[in-house]
């Protein structure tokens, strides 16, 4: 059966070579299985019913409604971990263009290239831009997933003191690898806040978190403090943020993601979003999207979505099939009984719960024909069931 795949942005070639010959790209939306996306707004797109997945090439998923697309029962991958190296070395560079003014200093040397002296004259103009250090400096990552462990790494290694927030233990045991040996986690943004000269945030754009560099918060930062902002631009306050580069409060912002206000200030580092784009991010992202997809299609396990819970059976042994639900209390009991009901055997089954959202596979023992091994219509019946998927 030959799955077709809709790219609403450009994919990397590479990744998209991760496909097998089950696969094929299509410019029709109605006939797609599944939807590949980078940075491309769905929030107004009704995708048809032919679509049973969504991959973000990418790990932020703001542009996608992910309640919306799973009340529908689709479900929605990113792909976490796939871009962090690029995005880790982009902050490192931000860092040292914060710390030093190099972006003015070169902007110095283009102005003044017709200057016949310019060897002698740079010598008397270079001092403002002189800058200083990172060594010793004391790095406060709020964040320490892919991209922030791999920063309190580096920032380890070129001598910076790192202090961190990150609320999961399960992320740090995770990541533990990469943290400096003497990494001091703190418990509050505020205590970050007060010990550090440069600030990295590496968090989701969520309610929580929008705005929430503001300032109260700035009140609470050093003196001159830099801030990098390689994750969304709403999470930091354009507002207050003007006013704490006005008072020197800040002494720079860096940003990935410039909007109207942020380009037009003065101390601002704006960067036009090349946090992912590398090429080896992009084939990365596309890569383990492409491998979501048919991880999902083809054994029906759910690996990183963000609308849905993680299920992994393995590989296919026998045959599947998937229920996604809502998180109802008794209801996965209900989709057992109506299996065990007509008489068939489980060979393996996982459930799982993702805020208001749940899904259950199930892999039966051999049979020649699933559509009367499962009584498909009654489980489809049950309140609060959104899709059954059978995987042959």
């Amino acid at each position: 059966m030959e799955r077709k795949v809709f790219c609403l942005n450009k994919i990397s070639t590479v990744g998209l070579k991760t496909f097998t010959n089950d696969y094929s790209l299509t410019e029709d939306l109605n006939e797609a299985t599944a939807v590949m996306v980078r940075s491309a707004a769905m929030h107004e797109m009704k995708l048809p019913e032919s679509v049973l997945c969504v991959a973000r090439a990418g790990a932020g998923v703001n542009n996608i409604p992910l309640t919306d697309y799973a009340s529908e029962g689709i479900v929605v991958f990113n792909t976490p971990g796939a871009n962090a190296n690029a995005v880790k070395e982009l902050v490192i560079a931000s860092m040292l263009l914060a710390a030093r003014d190099i972006s003015g200093g070169i902007n110095w040397v283009k102005d003044n290239r017709n200057d016949d002296n310019i060897n002698k004259t740079v010598e008397k103009a270079k001092s403002a831009f002189a800058g200083t250090e990172i060594l010793g400096k004391t790095l406060g990552i709020i964040g320490l997933g892919a991209v922030g462990a791999l920063v309190a790494q580096v920032a380890g290694y070129l001598g910076m003191h790192v202090v961190a927030v990150e609320p999961s233990e399960a992320t740090i045991e995770r990541n533990g690898y990469l943290l400096p040996k003497d990494i001091k986690i703190v418990h509050s943004n505020d205590e970050l806040f007060a010990l550090s000269d440069y600030i990295s945030i590496h968090v989701p754009l969520l309610d929580s978190t929008r705005g929430m560099i503001n300032k109260e918060a700035f009140d609470k930062m050093k003196d001159g403090v830099i801030i990098i902002n390689i994750a969304r631009d709403a999470i930091v306050n354009d507002d207050d943020l003007k006013e704490a580069l006005s008072s020197k409060k800040v002494r720079r912002y860096v940003t990935d993601f410039p909007n109207y206000k942020t380009a037009n200030m003065d101390e601002v580092i704006a960067i036009p979003h090349l946090g992912a784009s590398t090429e080896e991010a992009e084939d990365n992202c596309a890569s383990m999207a492409a491998s979501e997809i048919m991880e999902y299609l083809e054994e029906g396990n759910i690996i990183n979505s963000v609308n849905y819970p993680r299920i992994d059976l393995g590989k296919k042994v026998h045959k599947r099939m998937v229920v996604l639900h809502k998180a109802i209390e008794g209801l996965p009991d209900h989709i057992v009984d109506a299996v065990r009901n007509a008489n068939k055997e489980i060979f393996k089954m996982q459930t799982g719960i993702k805020g208001e959202y749940g899904a259950t596979v199930i892999e039966f023992e051999n049979s020649n024909n699933l559509d009367h091994l499962c009584p498909r219509e009654t489980i489809s019946s049950l309140e609060g069931v959104i899709k059954v998927l059978v995987i042959k």
